[in-house]
């Protein structure tokens, strides 16, 4: 049967956002309408002639609404084949009416748990049952019925019982895939709030589920020969890359949003005013300033030439000195993410260099902190989950372990540089000065490699830095280059089988050394 004529809706929703029009629409076009509780006080209310499912079954709504359409005379009349005899005769011997449409859409789980103040048994209230058992019965039954999940649909489905009396069977189709990705994302934001109250308790949930949307298609891949897109999580903060805003520039590459995100998480952890920038997913540039505007050269300045066509992540709104900075000749930015832009710093940016059109301005609204509670990443056949690596040291577990101690402004750049350092790949290696990144070493197999890649980057300003590494010191030969090198202070993990021969490497040096106890591996 390619289509039913649409006699009879059932309509139970808790987003009410265009119901009466919609209702009246069908009104008018002589089907019969039967709805519950305040849907149907809603539509009685404009005036609608509407028939209570709970008359309609002889069994009226209990425990506080909790039971009221899960009745053979509501699923019988959905789940009825129409061109099948012992269905129909079914209807008849149990007085069943048979319904051709179903207007459904269910409590507001999620936006009920992402309350701050939500209890659990307030939570667990928003649990809808008889929802998705109607929202499932229609979709299952699309051969014969029309579901609705989304007020977004009704305008579709009016104007085909408007002009053809139904839906067509594509259109039935392309609404029961909807339906069931509906309740899937619904059982899935259910399963993902129970898992973050295991995940409260010190456990891992058996299962995770993921539920991502498409956001953006992207032209490719981290190379061109790749497909790609970006997908968004239900759960995503409003203050992140995904829902960041775009006011200028070209459109978003992948690359570009993995080093937006970088660059974010970066710009998070440094003191305000504060700028990160990034290249290949590594900071290659940070510092704070007592102004921002000083505090981009800063960051421009610690290594220049990586520095060209890089990603910029600021943790304050930029500013027309900041936009100057960016502004000068011979430097070119891809893309820039910040709380916010100045009018002037707009104008200055989208005017002024010859990458005008082109640079990606991407507005966030607040710095806060990053929403992902459990990371995911892919591997061949499966996933690995851990807890974000997000949360400040706590820096009374820091302890001198040398004879010699820091100074104040040691202590302040030694801050600084453990604070970047979590953010490149290990090993990592990273020299600052006067709150300023000057070299990173990262990625690299050895850790004296990094050490010395990071020197070789500060060049001749590596006099008076103070050196921090994500992991400990197996040895004391960094101990001695670092020394060599003008280094002043150090700050590392600590916890090697070693670390007495490297304390005493900076006894002899005289260097200062902290050991913060909390390692920072970023893989």
């Amino acid at each position: 049967m390619e289509s039913s004529k649409i006699q009879r809706a059932l309509l139970s929703v808790s987003d009410k956002t265009g119901l009466v029009d919609f209702a009246q629409g069908l009104a008018a076009a002589g089907v019969e309408l039967y709805s519950t509780g305040g849907t149907r006080r809603a539509l009685q209310d404009a005036g609608l002639a509407v028939r209570d499912v709970a008359e309609y079954t002889g069994s009226p709504e209990m425990m506080d609404g909790r039971v009221k359409t899960l009745h053979p005379k509501v699923h019988g009349g959905i789940l009825c084949r129409h061109d099948h005899s012992g269905d129909q005769k079914s209807l008849a011997d149990h007085h069943i009416a048979r319904f051709e449409l179903v207007v459904v859409n269910l409590y507001p789980f999620s936006q009920t748990v992402a309350k701050p103040e939500t209890t659990f048994a307030e939570a667990i209230e928003q649990i809808d049952i008889g929802g998705p058992s109607m929202v499932r019965s229609a979709a299952k039954n699309h051969k014969y019925v029309t579901v609705a999940s989304s007020p977004a649909q009704y305008p579709a489905i009016l104007e085909a019982v408007q002009q053809q009396g139904c839906t067509s069977l594509e259109q039935r189709t392309k609404l029961a895939a909807a339906a069931f990705a509906h309740t899937a994302d619904y059982d899935a934001a259910i399963a993902g709030y129970f898992a973050g109250q295991l995940e409260e308790m010190g456990d891992f949930t058996s299962t995770v589920r993921l539920t991502l949307h498409r956001e953006l298609p992207l032209r490719y891949g981290e190379n061109p020969h790749q497909c790609a897109a970006l997908y968004k999580s239900a759960d995503a903060g409003p203050h992140s890359v995904v829902n960041a805003e775009q006011l200028n520039g070209k459109e978003l590459s992948y690359n570009n949003l993995l080093d937006l995100d970088a660059a974010l998480g970066v710009a998070r952890s440094l003191p305000q005013p504060g700028v990160a920038v990034l290249k290949h997913n590594n900071p290659c540039g940070a510092a704070s300033g007592a102004t921002l505007g000083s505090a981009m050269e800063k960051a421009w300045a610690g290594d220049p030439v990586s520095a060209f066509g890089s990603i910029l992540g600021f943790n304050v709104p930029v500013d027309a000195a900041a936009a100057e900075c960016l502004a000068e000749p011979g430097k070119f930015v891809e893309a820039i993410i910040a709380p916010d832009y100045t009018p002037e710093a707009l104008e200055i940016l989208t005017t002024k260099p010859k990458w005008k059109a082109n640079v990606r301005l991407m507005k966030i609204g607040k710095i806060e902190p990053g929403t992902a509670a459990l990371q995911l990443r892919a591997i061949d056949g499966g996933y690995l989950a851990q807890t974000a690596d997000d949360l400040p040291d706590d820096e009374n577990e820091w302890k001198v372990v040398t004879e010699a101690k820091p100074t104040d402004q040691q202590l302040a750049d030694l801050r600084f540089a453990w604070a970047v350092c979590r953010h490149v790949k290990s090993n990592a290696i990273v020299l600052v000065k006067d709150q300023m990144l000057l070299g990173a070493g990262a990625g690299q197999m050895s850790r004296v490699d990094s050490v010395e890649i990071s020197i070789t980057k500060a060049g001749d300003r590596v006099s008076g830095s103070v050196l921090a590494s994500d992991a400990f010191f197996p040895f004391d030969d960094s101990i001695h280059r670092a020394s060599e090198a003008g280094i002043t202070a150090i700050i590392q993990p600590g916890g090697s089988r070693n670390d007495e021969q490297v304390i005493a490497a900076c006894n002899k040096h005289g260097l200062p050394m902290v050991f913060t106890g909390c390692r920072h591996f970023r893989h």
